[in-house]
């Protein structure tokens, strides 16, 4: 599973876990790990795309 996958896991079940509880902190804390997983995969995706561009591999 690759870092951003696992970060997003993470988020999840701290949101989940916030939710139960009712720690309205732990719960953003969760949504707030998964924006930055998704973040992260996109510009790892832009990175690569630009590599590509660069090196001339596909």
């Amino acid at each position: 599973m690759s870092d951003h996958k696992t970060d997003e896991a993470k988020g999840r079940a701290k949101e989940a876990a916030g939710a139960i509880t009712g720690d309205k902190d732990l719960k953003n804390e969760g949504k707030a790990d998964q924006a930055a997983s998704s973040v992260k995969e996109k510009v790892e995706g832009a990175v690569d795309k630009v590599k590509e561009k660069l090196t001339g591999d596909k």
